[in-house]
């Protein structure tokens, strides 16, 4: 069987643009069920890595999370006669979230680690560097946050913080988060590329034919039922607004030569029949060496 580069496009939660998403390996062999169950795996766990990645972070810059009846702005609550609980590290949290009592700056720094080493592994910039994911890898970098938290906590974190549901709540529990509408069930999943469904019971092959050595696809996860995703716009949002300046500045161009001498327009940058291709490849500004304007 031959191999397949699966680039799965998604949004994480904070992403700034769709162009988010994964690489995965394949081969035209496997059953489409079992790539939808593997490719739903990583998503989710990518978007688990996301919540613990900010929990953890919180956890390592101001401690457990307070109980939901207590939370609130620690300056406030010593204002009305509260009591707070300060520790050797205290840092009050502006949120009124936490404690304000984070672990000593060495173990702070482990847990700061662990999560770094998560994110790296995650990250959209995997596809660029041709880096495909594994479940047991995202799996082995959450067991070292695990790990660094369990040191950091020995008695273990509440119930109610973030991290430790983070980190071993069970994906219906996760729904309760941030996460909610983002995550997906492997039951209720279609995979589509160039708007055509892979269809369950078959094998990849089915859907993409006899493939070369590590032939490439991109492709999207959906709610079964819901039809083909979106098909992505033909120009990109960088590429229109770098057409929009150019024709703007020819506008511009073409009011001053309303005034201007008959002539005057050769010497203008828009005049040149190359003008618009050199402005997209940001060359527009290159001058022959030796030369001075």
């Amino acid at each position: 069987a031959n191999m397949v580069l699966i680039s799965l496009q998604s949004v994480l939660p904070g992403a700034q643009s769709a162009n988010d998403g994964f690489l995965f390996e394949t081969t035209t062999s496997t059953p489409v069920d079992e790539l939808i169950d593997s490719l739903v795996e990583i998503h989710n766990a990518r978007l688990r890595s996301c919540l613990i990645a900010d929990a953890v972070k919180g956890l390592a810059m101001y401690g457990v999370m307070k109980r939901p009846e207590d939370v609130g702005t620690d300056h406030v609550k010593e204002i009305t006669g509260g009591n707070v609980e300060r520790g050797d590290n205290y840092v009050e949290d502006p949120s009124g979230l936490r404690t304000g009592n984070p672990p000593d700056e060495k173990m702070a720094e482990i847990l700061n680690r662990e999560v770094r080493a998560l994110e790296e592994y995650i990250h959209k910039n995997q596809v660029q560097n041709q880096v495909a994911l594994t479940l047991p890898e995202i799996t082995e970098k959450i067991n070292n946050v695990r790990g660094a938290v369990t040191m950091a906590y020995p008695m273990g974190l509440p119930e109610w913080d973030l991290a430790h549901l983070a980190l071993d709540g069970s994906v219906d529990k996760l729904k309760g988060t941030y996460l909610g509408g983002s995550l997906i069930e492997a039951k209720n999943a279609s995979l589509w590329t160039c708007n055509k469904e892979f269809r369950r019971g078959q094998l990849v092959s089915d859907r993409l034919g006899s493939c070369n050595e590590k032939t490439k696809v991109v492709a999207k996860l959906t709610t079964k039922g819901s039809g083909p995703p979106a098909r992505e716009p033909v120009v990109s949002e960088t590429e229109r607004n770098a057409m929009t300046a150019f024709y703007f500045t020819r506008q511009e161009e073409l009011k001053r030569l309303a005034e201007a001498d008959e002539d005057d327009y050769l010497n203008s940058a828009w005049a040149d029949p190359k003008g618009m291709k050199k402005s997209l490849q940001g060359l527009d500004n290159v001058k022959a060496p030796g030369l001075r304007f």
